[in-house]
């Protein structure tokens, strides 16, 4: 665990009092961003357009999640049917939330990871050896009328305007968990029935403007432990992909979600689709908002490759069937680390 360097116990309360990083927050010379070397040109991951997803061109929509999943771990979505207006409201109320006095946000901070709302710094500021230049609220939403009571009060609108993108978007995801299954070869509701009676978290990550973003990380490469993750974020490019050896930005494109499979849909894929690295930049200008919606299975769901998907001959199972529970506990119980949870389900693991 590494030691504060102040009493604050969020980042934002000192960050823009420093002109230097504090020591805690300094990556060794061998693992940082290395911000040079980063493509930033070019079509960095697919862009796909959902228009036609209950349309005649369902088809053809398929093939290109299918080459997405398996080729790039991660894609973005457009014509999704997401009002423009939901996401706007989100993100106002989100950027309220972090701009309330100190106090207010205080209200939900714990470092218990076990709590289904709670306010934090870095990734698991316990275990962090080295911190994360985040302050991230997180959140459960589903079922919402069982979480909503012990979300935030304020901003005053931000029950009512979670709650309403939180709905849409379990919609969106709920459909996109059906056409990856057929993209698989899976019946419709393979995965769906899969996840058990499914869990839906979400993130507010507040990354403030960063005196030296070489030295440092928003978060450090990590994958994901969900089935898909949905992400939204403002207009402040930060997010980074791991494609081909080297570090990819995915620049914001407004009314557009970026999505990656993760553990989860790896394992149930058996390892068709790969969950991927991936890691968030800060910059010394401009503070960056992103808010991910982490889709898992319920704790009491057994995860494992779709029968339909092995057979002994040429495609072995590559991962054991696992209580989700044991993965997420073995998740939460340490730091954000390149090493994915996931190695230690394979079925060649003792």
């Amino acid at each position: 665990m590494a030691t504060p360097a102040t009493s604050k116990l969020l980042l934002s309360d000192f960050a823009s009092s420093v002109s230097n990083i504090p020591s805690t927050y300094v990556r060794p010379i061998y693992d940082r961003p290395n911000l040079s070397e980063v493509e930033i040109s070019g079509d960095s991951i697919p862009l796909i357009d959902l228009q036609d997803l209950y349309g005649p061109n369902r088809a053809k929509i398929i093939l290109q999640l299918a080459d997405a999943c398996s080729s790039y771990g991660f894609f973005q979505i457009t014509n999704h049917g997401i009002p423009e207006e939901t996401i706007n409201k989100m993100l106002t109320v989100a950027r309220e939330f972090f701009h309330q006095p100190e106090s207010e946000r205080l209200k939900h901070y714990s470092t218990d990871s076990t709590k289904t709302t709670r306010v934090s710094t870095s990734f698991n500021v316990s275990a962090d050896k080295i911190l994360n230049w985040r302050d991230y609220l997180r959140i459960h939403c589903f079922p919402i009328e069982d979480f909503i009571d012990q979300w935030p009060e304020n901003p005053i609108s931000f029950r009512k305007t979670t709650a309403e993108y939180a709905t849409s978007v379990r919609a969106l995801v709920l459909s996109l968990l059906e056409a990856i299954s057929e993209s698989l070869g899976l019946e419709r509701d393979n995965i769906n029935n899969a996840l058990g009676k499914h869990a839906q978290h979400m993130a507010f990550n507040y990354y403030p403007p960063c005196p030296e973003p070489e030295l440092t990380y928003g978060l450090p490469k990590h994958k994901d432990p969900t089935a898909i993750t949905v992400l939204l974020q403002d207009q402040v490019s930060g997010l980074q992909v791991f494609k081909d050896d080297k570090w990819v930005a995915v620049n914001p494109i407004p009314n557009t979600f970026v999505v990656n499979i993760g553990d989860q849909m790896e394992v149930i894929s058996n390892g068709k689709y790969k969950s991927v690295l991936h890691r968030a930049i800060v910059n010394t200008e401009n503070e960056r908002l992103s808010i991910p919606t982490f889709y898992f299975p319920s704790m009491d769901a057994v995860i494992g490759p779709a029968y339909e998907l092995t057979n002994e001959q040429d495609s072995p199972a590559l991962y054991k069937s696992y209580p989700f529970v044991e993965y997420w506990d073995k998740f939460w119980d340490r730091s954000l680390t390149t090493a994915s949870c996931l190695d230690a389900f394979k079925a060649s693991a003792t």
